[in-house]
Protein backbone atom coordinates (compact mmCIF):
# COMPACT_ATOMS: atom_id res chain seq x y z
CA UNK A 1 0.00 0.00 0.00
CA UNK A 2 2.98 2.46 1.40
CA UNK A 3 4.54 1.71 -2.14
CA UNK A 4 1.45 2.86 -4.48
CA UNK A 5 0.76 5.59 -2.64
CA UNK A 6 4.70 6.36 -2.89
CA UNK A 7 4.27 5.96 -6.47
CA UNK A 8 1.14 8.49 -6.81
CA UNK A 9 3.08 11.03 -4.80
CA UNK A 10 6.03 11.39 -7.56
CA UNK A 11 3.22 11.45 -10.37
CA UNK A 12 1.54 14.41 -8.67
CA UNK A 13 4.83 16.00 -8.11
CA UNK A 14 5.98 16.13 -11.08
CA UNK A 15 2.93 17.02 -12.36
CA UNK A 16 2.87 20.44 -10.43
CA UNK A 17 6.27 20.78 -11.28
CA UNK A 18 5.46 20.47 -15.22
CA UNK A 19 2.66 22.75 -14.56
CA UNK A 20 4.74 25.78 -13.22
CA UNK A 21 7.82 24.56 -16.03
CA UNK A 22 4.81 25.66 -18.67
CA UNK A 23 4.71 28.93 -17.45
CA UNK A 24 8.03 30.25 -17.95
CA UNK A 25 8.09 30.65 -21.91
CA UNK A 26 4.87 33.37 -21.46
CA UNK A 27 7.09 34.47 -18.88
CA UNK A 28 10.07 35.42 -20.50
CA UNK A 29 8.08 36.59 -23.28
CA UNK A 30 7.58 39.77 -21.06
CA UNK A 31 11.63 40.18 -20.95
CA UNK A 32 11.63 40.58 -25.17
CA UNK A 33 15.07 42.99 -24.70
CA UNK A 34 16.73 40.52 -22.75
CA UNK A 35 18.36 37.42 -24.60
CA UNK A 36 17.46 33.95 -24.11
CA UNK A 37 21.42 33.36 -23.26
CA UNK A 38 20.82 35.39 -20.13
CA UNK A 39 17.40 34.22 -18.99
CA UNK A 40 18.09 30.38 -19.28
CA UNK A 41 21.52 31.05 -17.41
CA UNK A 42 20.08 33.54 -15.01
CA UNK A 43 16.51 31.37 -13.92
CA UNK A 44 18.93 28.03 -14.10
CA UNK A 45 21.82 29.16 -12.30
CA UNK A 46 20.15 31.19 -9.78
CA UNK A 47 17.58 27.93 -9.24
CA UNK A 48 20.80 25.88 -8.77
CA UNK A 49 21.99 27.88 -5.94
CA UNK A 50 18.83 27.85 -4.00
CA UNK A 51 18.95 24.19 -4.61
CA UNK A 52 22.22 23.76 -2.78
CA UNK A 53 21.34 26.17 -0.13
CA UNK A 54 18.38 24.07 0.71
CA UNK A 55 19.92 20.55 0.37
CA UNK A 56 23.29 21.44 1.73
CA UNK A 57 23.37 18.90 4.80
CA UNK A 58 22.56 15.93 2.42
CA UNK A 59 25.20 17.16 -0.21
CA UNK A 60 27.29 16.97 2.58
CA UNK A 61 26.55 13.03 3.43
CA UNK A 62 25.94 12.40 -0.56
CA UNK A 63 28.97 14.36 -1.93
CA UNK A 64 31.34 11.13 -1.65
CA UNK A 65 29.37 9.17 -3.14
CA UNK A 66 28.61 11.69 -6.28
CA UNK A 67 32.15 12.52 -6.89
CA UNK A 68 32.68 8.75 -6.88
CA UNK A 69 30.22 8.98 -10.34
CA UNK A 70 32.50 11.47 -12.20
CA UNK A 71 31.02 10.82 -15.67
CA UNK A 72 27.01 10.09 -14.15
CA UNK A 73 28.04 13.85 -12.49
CA UNK A 74 29.89 15.62 -15.34
CA UNK A 75 26.85 14.03 -17.61
CA UNK A 76 24.21 15.83 -15.79
CA UNK A 77 25.69 18.74 -15.07
CA UNK A 78 26.46 19.55 -18.68
CA UNK A 79 23.22 18.50 -19.31
CA UNK A 80 21.55 21.35 -17.20
CA UNK A 81 23.93 23.71 -18.21
CA UNK A 82 23.24 23.23 -22.01
CA UNK A 83 19.51 23.02 -21.35
CA UNK A 84 18.23 26.60 -20.97
CA UNK A 85 20.65 27.84 -23.44
CA UNK A 86 18.43 25.66 -26.27
CA UNK A 87 15.14 25.87 -24.23
CA UNK A 88 14.76 29.70 -24.26
CA UNK A 89 16.47 30.31 -27.69
CA UNK A 90 14.03 27.60 -29.34
CA UNK A 91 11.17 29.19 -27.66
CA UNK A 92 12.31 33.03 -29.10
CA UNK A 93 12.69 31.62 -32.65
CA UNK A 94 9.67 29.03 -33.34
CA UNK A 95 7.43 30.29 -30.69
CA UNK A 96 6.37 29.38 -26.97
CA UNK A 97 4.23 26.66 -27.78
CA UNK A 98 6.07 25.19 -30.64
CA UNK A 99 9.28 25.21 -28.81
CA UNK A 100 8.03 24.38 -25.38
CA UNK A 101 6.54 21.12 -26.82
CA UNK A 102 9.63 19.98 -29.40
CA UNK A 103 11.80 20.28 -26.13
CA UNK A 104 9.68 18.63 -23.29
CA UNK A 105 8.32 15.82 -26.21
CA UNK A 106 11.55 14.63 -27.92
CA UNK A 107 12.73 13.73 -24.44
CA UNK A 108 10.77 10.66 -23.53
CA UNK A 109 12.33 9.41 -26.64
CA UNK A 110 15.91 10.59 -25.33
CA UNK A 111 15.61 9.11 -21.97
CA UNK A 112 14.19 5.66 -23.22
CA UNK A 113 17.41 5.56 -25.44
CA UNK A 114 19.46 6.57 -22.56
CA UNK A 115 17.88 4.14 -20.13
CA UNK A 116 18.15 0.84 -22.86
CA UNK A 117 21.91 1.41 -23.85
CA UNK A 118 23.23 2.11 -20.38
CA UNK A 119 20.72 1.12 -17.59
CA UNK A 120 20.11 -1.81 -19.60
CA UNK A 121 16.53 -1.36 -19.05
CA UNK A 122 13.40 -2.72 -21.29
CA UNK A 123 10.96 -0.87 -22.80
CA UNK A 124 7.19 -1.19 -22.47
CA UNK A 125 5.20 -1.99 -25.10
CA UNK A 126 2.70 0.45 -23.05
CA UNK A 127 5.36 3.48 -23.00
CA UNK A 128 5.72 2.72 -27.18
CA UNK A 129 2.21 3.24 -27.59
CA UNK A 130 1.68 6.58 -25.18
CA UNK A 131 5.00 7.97 -26.65
CA UNK A 132 3.38 6.86 -30.63
CA UNK A 133 0.36 8.89 -29.22
CA UNK A 134 2.38 11.42 -28.13
CA UNK A 135 4.46 12.55 -31.06
CA UNK A 136 1.85 12.34 -33.41
CA UNK A 137 0.28 15.25 -31.23
CA UNK A 138 3.24 16.81 -30.96
CA UNK A 139 3.64 16.72 -35.27
CA UNK A 140 0.06 17.98 -35.30
CA UNK A 141 0.83 20.63 -32.97
CA UNK A 142 4.32 21.80 -34.45
CA UNK A 143 2.38 21.90 -38.31
CA UNK A 144 -1.05 23.24 -36.81
CA UNK A 145 0.33 26.94 -36.29
CA UNK A 146 -1.31 29.98 -37.87
CA UNK A 147 1.27 31.94 -39.40
CA UNK A 148 -0.68 34.09 -41.02
CA UNK A 149 -0.41 37.12 -38.64
CA UNK A 150 2.82 36.72 -38.16
CA UNK A 151 5.53 39.00 -40.19
CA UNK A 152 8.59 37.76 -38.70
CA UNK A 153 8.24 34.13 -39.00
CA UNK A 154 10.21 32.40 -41.84
CA UNK A 155 11.18 28.67 -42.40
CA UNK A 156 14.82 28.83 -41.54
CA UNK A 157 14.21 30.45 -38.10
CA UNK A 158 11.31 27.90 -37.20
CA UNK A 159 13.56 25.13 -38.50
CA UNK A 160 16.45 26.38 -36.08
CA UNK A 161 13.84 26.77 -33.73
CA UNK A 162 13.04 23.12 -33.44
CA UNK A 163 16.80 21.81 -33.92
CA UNK A 164 17.62 23.25 -30.72
CA UNK A 165 14.54 22.12 -29.34
CA UNK A 166 15.71 18.48 -29.91
CA UNK A 167 19.14 19.39 -28.09
CA UNK A 168 17.18 20.60 -25.15
CA UNK A 169 15.13 17.22 -25.59
CA UNK A 170 18.62 15.21 -25.31
CA UNK A 171 19.87 16.97 -22.13
CA UNK A 172 16.52 17.43 -20.44
CA UNK A 173 17.20 13.29 -21.24
CA UNK A 174 20.44 13.38 -20.15
CA UNK A 175 20.29 15.36 -16.43
CA UNK A 176 16.89 13.19 -15.80
CA UNK A 177 18.36 10.33 -16.45
CA UNK A 178 21.72 11.50 -14.51
CA UNK A 179 19.41 12.28 -11.58
CA UNK A 180 17.97 8.66 -11.54
CA UNK A 181 21.19 7.08 -11.87
CA UNK A 182 22.79 9.25 -8.58
CA UNK A 183 19.20 8.56 -6.88
CA UNK A 184 19.19 4.51 -7.48
CA UNK A 185 22.95 4.64 -6.51
CA UNK A 186 22.05 5.57 -2.72
CA UNK A 187 21.93 9.63 -3.45
CA UNK A 188 19.38 11.28 -1.52
CA UNK A 189 17.23 13.24 -4.39
CA UNK A 190 17.73 16.56 -2.54
CA UNK A 191 21.49 16.27 -3.01
CA UNK A 192 20.96 14.72 -7.08
CA UNK A 193 19.27 17.73 -8.24
CA UNK A 194 20.92 20.44 -5.87
CA UNK A 195 24.32 18.56 -6.96
CA UNK A 196 23.61 18.58 -10.80
CA UNK A 197 22.28 22.23 -10.75
CA UNK A 198 25.29 23.35 -8.59
CA UNK A 199 27.57 21.87 -10.92
CA UNK A 200 26.35 23.79 -13.87
CA UNK A 201 25.62 27.26 -11.84
CA UNK A 202 29.34 27.43 -11.87
CA UNK A 203 29.15 26.90 -15.98
CA UNK A 204 26.19 29.23 -16.16
CA UNK A 205 26.51 32.05 -13.75
CA UNK A 206 29.51 33.43 -15.04
CA UNK A 207 28.05 33.81 -19.10
CA UNK A 208 25.96 36.79 -17.43
CA UNK A 209 28.50 38.77 -17.81
CA UNK A 210 28.26 38.98 -21.12
CA UNK A 211 24.71 38.13 -21.76
CA UNK A 212 23.05 39.58 -18.83
CA UNK A 213 22.99 43.60 -19.51
CA UNK A 214 19.37 43.85 -19.40
CA UNK A 215 18.20 41.06 -16.80
CA UNK A 216 17.25 43.98 -14.33
CA UNK A 217 16.72 47.27 -16.48
CA UNK A 218 13.49 47.89 -15.56
CA UNK A 219 10.97 46.58 -12.37
CA UNK A 220 9.16 43.89 -15.08
CA UNK A 221 12.47 42.18 -16.05
CA UNK A 222 13.45 42.16 -12.59
CA UNK A 223 10.15 40.33 -11.77
CA UNK A 224 10.79 38.00 -14.37
CA UNK A 225 14.08 37.17 -13.50
CA UNK A 226 13.42 36.61 -10.05
CA UNK A 227 10.24 34.68 -10.62
CA UNK A 228 11.69 32.23 -13.08
CA UNK A 229 14.44 31.67 -11.25
CA UNK A 230 12.74 30.95 -7.96
CA UNK A 231 9.14 29.49 -8.84
CA UNK A 232 10.15 27.28 -12.13
CA UNK A 233 13.39 26.28 -11.49
CA UNK A 234 14.10 26.13 -7.53
CA UNK A 235 10.51 24.95 -6.47
CA UNK A 236 9.86 23.21 -9.85
CA UNK A 237 13.08 20.87 -9.48
CA UNK A 238 12.50 20.36 -5.60
CA UNK A 239 9.11 18.73 -6.95
CA UNK A 240 10.93 16.71 -10.00
CA UNK A 241 13.75 15.22 -7.68
CA UNK A 242 11.01 14.30 -5.43
CA UNK A 243 8.87 12.59 -8.07
CA UNK A 244 12.15 10.55 -9.41
CA UNK A 245 12.27 8.69 -6.48
CA UNK A 246 9.44 6.92 -7.42
CA UNK A 247 9.30 7.10 -11.52
CA UNK A 248 11.67 6.02 -14.05
CA UNK A 249 13.23 8.97 -15.64
CA UNK A 250 11.25 7.73 -19.12
CA UNK A 251 8.08 8.05 -17.14
CA UNK A 252 8.79 11.19 -15.35
CA UNK A 253 9.41 12.73 -18.90
CA UNK A 254 6.66 11.53 -20.45
CA UNK A 255 4.27 12.88 -17.43
CA UNK A 256 6.27 16.23 -18.00
CA UNK A 257 4.02 16.44 -21.50
CA UNK A 258 1.73 18.27 -19.22
CA UNK A 259 4.17 21.24 -19.34
CA UNK A 260 3.64 21.91 -23.64
CA UNK A 261 0.30 22.16 -22.92
CA UNK A 262 0.28 24.75 -20.18
CA UNK A 263 2.43 26.44 -22.44
CA UNK A 264 0.72 26.06 -25.55
CA UNK A 265 -2.50 27.52 -23.42
CA UNK A 266 -0.91 30.23 -22.04
CA UNK A 267 0.63 31.29 -25.75
CA UNK A 268 -2.70 31.10 -26.86
CA UNK A 269 -4.74 32.80 -24.54
CA UNK A 270 -2.08 35.58 -23.19
CA UNK A 271 0.39 36.09 -25.79
CA UNK A 272 -1.63 35.68 -28.89
CA UNK A 273 -0.20 32.86 -30.58
CA UNK A 274 -2.74 30.94 -33.45
CA UNK A 275 -3.34 27.27 -33.86
CA UNK A 276 -5.51 25.29 -36.81
CA UNK A 277 -7.44 22.68 -35.90
CA UNK A 278 -5.14 20.11 -36.30
CA UNK A 279 -2.92 21.85 -33.78
CA UNK A 280 -5.57 21.77 -31.10
CA UNK A 281 -6.04 17.94 -32.23
CA UNK A 282 -2.44 17.51 -31.15
CA UNK A 283 -2.86 19.15 -28.36
CA UNK A 284 -5.75 16.44 -27.66
CA UNK A 285 -3.83 13.61 -28.63
CA UNK A 286 -0.39 14.31 -26.10
CA UNK A 287 -3.33 14.91 -22.99
CA UNK A 288 -4.47 11.76 -24.50
CA UNK A 289 -0.96 10.42 -23.97
CA UNK A 290 -0.45 12.54 -20.53
CA UNK A 291 -3.76 10.34 -19.03
CA UNK A 292 -2.18 7.07 -20.30
CA UNK A 293 1.01 7.55 -18.26
CA UNK A 294 -0.45 9.22 -15.17
CA UNK A 295 -2.90 6.06 -14.77
CA UNK A 296 -0.59 3.67 -15.21
CA UNK A 297 1.82 5.32 -12.59
CA UNK A 298 -0.96 5.14 -10.02
CA UNK A 299 -1.55 1.28 -10.91
CA UNK A 300 2.19 0.46 -10.72
CA UNK A 301 3.52 -0.60 -7.81
CA UNK A 302 6.92 0.67 -6.59
CA UNK A 303 9.00 0.49 -3.36
CA UNK A 304 10.97 4.37 -2.89
CA UNK A 305 14.16 4.45 -2.82
CA UNK A 306 14.45 7.18 -0.32
CA UNK A 307 11.92 9.43 0.69
CA UNK A 308 12.20 13.13 0.74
Amino acid sequence: MESHHGSFKGVIAIIIASFLWGTTGTAASYSPDVSSFAIGAFSMGIGGVLLVITARKTLFIDYKLMISQPKVLLLGAASVAIYPLAFYTSMRLSGVAIGTVVSIATAPFFAAILESLISKKNISLEWVLSFVIGAIGITLLTLGRDQSNDPSYSINQQSLGILLGCIAGLTYAGYSWAARSLIESGVHSKSSMSGLFGCAALLLLPSLWFTGDNLFSSATNALVSLYMAVIPMFLGYLLFGFGLNYINASKATLITLIEPLVATVLAVFVIGERFKIIGWIGVALVSLCLLMQTIKSQKQLRVPIKSM
